[in-house]
């Protein structure tokens, strides 16, 4: 065999051997990230598949009863830096085709193309979807806001980062969900359902903002992953009330589970599940 063809054939067998060990490394991908299957726990506290449950329900979710940097928390927490250095931040969103899904506990936009990415201490993060949670998981200085939206971002080496902003009721309404309130209908009454969108400019669901809060954590869903790099921008969002209305009550089933309330005129809920306040 003449040395080129040998070399041509090292060369294959290398690339060969790296196909099969990134294949391998999927599964793991994968499970870095919040499990889709709800019906294997819930969000009532004192159930036996609760919050308080979660890790020990399965092996791998064993960071819920023993991680020692879980979220959501309270950004007055000791974890917690308030960042007036970042600027807005080093992205390239775009705009991207995008599908809306009801996994019953929220809405997500999932994205089908490439959304953009966010650079975080010299990583890509990419943008892999974006979803609400009504009321906000983090609080401040103990103060649950109405609502928060999660861009969730993941690296080449299946590390997360989320952008957090949240939302107060107020008079102005917000764009980015006000274009999507027409697909948020179709889907309101049906858990599990998807429909197509469209291309979705996720520029316009983060806004513009220069103070952030920063803080390691983890995922807020099982498997609970920490090492989660959270950034959550200070300035609160406006949400138009009939918009907030007509997203609580489509959330009104997991809303009931998932949240002990106490609901005043203006909706506002404070959560007695999963949350670290000092």
């Amino acid at each position: 065999m003449s040395p080129a063809r040998r070399h041509l054939r090292l060369a294959v067998a290398a690339l060969l051997t790296a196909a099969l060990l990134l294949s391998a490394a999927v599964p793991a991908a994968r499970a870095h990230l919040e499990t889709e299957h709800e019906e294997e726990f819930s969000y009532i506290p004192g159930d036996e598949h609760g919050p308080g449950h979660w890790g020990s329900i399965k092996a791998e979710w064993a960071a819920c009863g023993t991680g020692r940097m879980q979220s959501p928390i309270d950004l007055s927490h000791e974890r917690v830096s308030l960042v007036r250095s970042l600027g807005y931040l080093h992205h390239s969103y775009r705009p991207a085709e995008a599908s809306i899904v009801n996994r019953g506990h929220d809405i997500m936009v999932r994205f089908e193309g490439d959304a953009g990415s966010l650079v975080i201490n010299g990583t890509a993060y990419y943008l892999k979807q974006l979803h609400w949670h009504s009321p906000a998981e983090h609080t401040v200085d103990g103060r649950r806001h109405d609502m928060e939206l999660h861009l969730v971002h993941e690296s080449a080496a299946n590390k997360a980062a989320v952008i957090a902003v949240l939302y107060e009721v107020g008079r102005h309404d917000d764009a980015f969900l006000r274009h999507l309130e027409p697909f948020i209908r179709r889907i309101a009454d049906v858990r599990d359902r998807e429909e197509r969108v469209g291309m979705v400019d996720p520029r316009r669901a983060r806004g513009s903002a220069s103070v952030y809060y920063r803080y390691m954590g983890s995922l807020t869903a099982p498997p609970c992953t920490e090492g989660v790099i959270w950034t959550i921008v200070k300035r609160v969002h406006a949400l138009h009330w009939p918009l907030f209305v007509h997203f609580v009550h489509m959330h009104h089933s997991s809303f009931d589970q998932r949240y002990s309330c106490i609901i005043d005129t203006h909706l506002h809920c404070w959560l007695v599940g999963r949350i670290t306040i000092i």
